[in-house]
């Protein structure tokens, strides 16, 4: 049987809607490198909600759609691949030692940028771990949702596994609307800051 999504006990309202621009920021990657969104204009930049603990990011990227997806989309020149932990310390999947290790063990050539306070995850309204958002080259959010349509990441469940951020990517490098640009994110709600 399918374990049920779970989310966020917390209600996160976005400060950015679909079609707009995408809040700035400016966080430090785990090599304490500062990445800012204003910088990344003229590439398609795909986000990532992350915690390495939950079981769902877990089973995602070591049997599922987000095995080697990220890096192999962030291979494209035109395209830029940010994972953010916003857990809160103290809380699942929190600090800088986890977060190093995590991208060692997933095999993550992506950088996992430092969202401590919370404060990035909630002008997007991250909700779960894994959230996608997928940002066009003029800044403007373009999708909002789920990696794929299998929950459990058991194709058992769902034969056809449909990668909705690979859809939107290709909508956008083929210059057209995303045609499907909001799904319901599951799983893990993000640890934030109480």
């Amino acid at each position: 049987t399918t374990p049920a999504p779970t989310t966020t006990s917390e209600t996160v309202s976005p400060v950015v809607q679909l079609g707009h621009a995408a809040p700035d920021f400016t966080l430090n990657d785990t090599d304490g490198k500062a990445v800012a969104l204003s910088s990344l204009k003229g590439k398609i930049v795909v986000l990532e909600w992350f915690n390495a603990d939950c079981p769902f990011v877990n089973r995602s990227h070591t049997q599922g759609t987000l095995k080697g997806y990220g890096n192999e989309a962030s291979s494209r020149r035109d395209v830029v691949w940010l994972a953010i932990n916003s857990s809160a310390e103290g809380k699942q999947g929190a600090g800088l030692p986890r977060n190093k290790e995590a991208r060692s063990q997933y095999a993550m050539t992506y950088p996992v940028l430092m969202d401590t306070t919370g404060s990035v995850g909630r002008q997007f309204g991250a909700r779960t771990t894994p959230h996608m958002f997928v940002i066009d080259r003029a800044g403007n959010l373009t999708y909002s949702g789920a990696i794929d349509n299998a929950p459990d990441d058991d194709p058992r469940d769902t034969p056809t596994v449909v990668n909705f951020v690979h859809a939107a990517i290709e909508d956008l490098r083929a210059g057209k609307p995303v045609a499907k640009p909001k799904t319901d994110p599951w799983w893990c709600g993000v640890k934030y800051k109480s």
